[in-house]
């Protein structure tokens, strides 16, 4: 398995680090965006916390006997999930000044180390209830498989209301020229953090009313998506627009799939990551070009036509060129 990762801080104690009045302690925090995919879904292994049963990514504080941050975090998943990972990459660190956790002792300002792990698909145990979901109950206005989806007309109309009543104007062309990038025309499927971003300052998903203190509005005001426990869905949407990006220039898609498979299961997967549909011919032809797979020798009949030729990832190709990723094409927004 193919391992990226690169320790940007050394394990500590989880309240070596103080303030200079003694007053709030950091927390060094590791939490894991766990996708695996099958044909249709890209999914994403969330655990239940609280007493309200909030759904939340696999996390937990670095601890002393944790040599490095990976290691700290492959614990900590195992542990609760008993998944064990296999190609795992550093994906962000999040520590903006209002990421504060509460713990039994005093309150601390948490730093967040996030990782980005690949797995073929297993059924989930451990400490706590860790259950596989599509992440498109988080963000339905990012699947256009179908066309326009159904959640994105009623947000862009508050999204220009929102751009509109901005205090003054040069804020509101910065928000109109936000929004234009955003949800352009010609959609670009990496933006999921921009796009969560636009709807968390306008107030449009649960977590912004949640860390204002008001309550989930009784009118027709859309909230869209699952929320989820603290910033988890913000770094959920960095791990999308990470991936969306990455399948480009790296086979990392091969990550979720099984040791061998059709071509048209590896389109409906890369479809399902980047939520738009691909012309058959040219995908095969990209796929072919690239020298990505290689026959197997056998056939699946699973296919509800004609039985069609199983292969598999040809490893090879990783020593031949740098980028040896699928070029995959932005299409246009259709119904728009």
């Amino acid at each position: 398995m193919e391992t990226e990762t690169t320790d940007i801080v050394p394990p500590i104690p989880r309240r070596a680090v103080r303030d200079g009045d003694g007053g709030e302690s950091l927390a060094i925090r590791l939490s894991a965006v766990i996708v695996a995919a099958t044909v249709e879904e890209p999914r994403v292994l969330t655990v239940r916390i609280g007493r309200d049963g909030v759904e939340a990514l696999p996390s937990g504080p670095l601890e002393v006997e944790h040599r490095t941050l990976e290691v700290g975090l492959r614990s900590w998943v195992e542990r609760q999930t008993s998944q064990k990972l296999g190609y795992v990459e550093q994906l962000y660190t999040f520590g903006d000044r209002d990421r504060v956790e509460t713990d039994d002792i005093r309150p601390s300002r948490a730093l967040t180390v996030a990782y980005l792990a690949l797995v073929r698909e297993a059924r989930p145990g451990g400490a706590v209830e860790a259950v596989w979901q599509s992440w498109y109950r988080h963000f339905p206005w990012e699947d256009w498989r179908g066309g326009k989806p159904a959640a994105l007309s009623p947000l862009e109309g508050r999204l220009v209301r929102w751009a509109d009543k901005a205090p003054s104007e040069a804020e509101r062309r910065l928000r109109a020229e936000r929004l234009g990038l955003a949800f352009a025309a010609s959609w670009n499927e990496e933006l999921v953090l921009e796009r969560y971003e636009l709807l968390y300052e306008a107030g449009l998903v649960e977590e912004a009313l949640r860390d204002l203190g008001q309550n989930l509005p009784r009118d027709d005001t859309p909230v869209s998506g699952m929320s989820m426990a603290a910033d988890h869905r913000r770094i959920l949407a960095t791990a999308i627009g990470r991936l969306r990006g990455k399948i480009k220039y790296r086979p990392v898609v091969f990550e979720l799939m099984p040791p061998s498979f059709t071509l048209l299961q590896l389109q409906r997967t890369v479809e399902a990551l980047s939520g738009v549909r691909l012309h058959k011919q040219n995908f095969r032809r990209l796929v072919e070009q690239q020298g990505l797979v290689e026959e197997t020798g056998g056939i699946s009949a699973e296919t509800g036509g004609r039985p069609a030729r199983l292969v598999r990832f040809r490893r090879e190709v990783l020593l031949e060129r740098p980028a040896p990723g699928l070029r995959l094409r932005a299409p246009r927004r259709a119904g728009a």
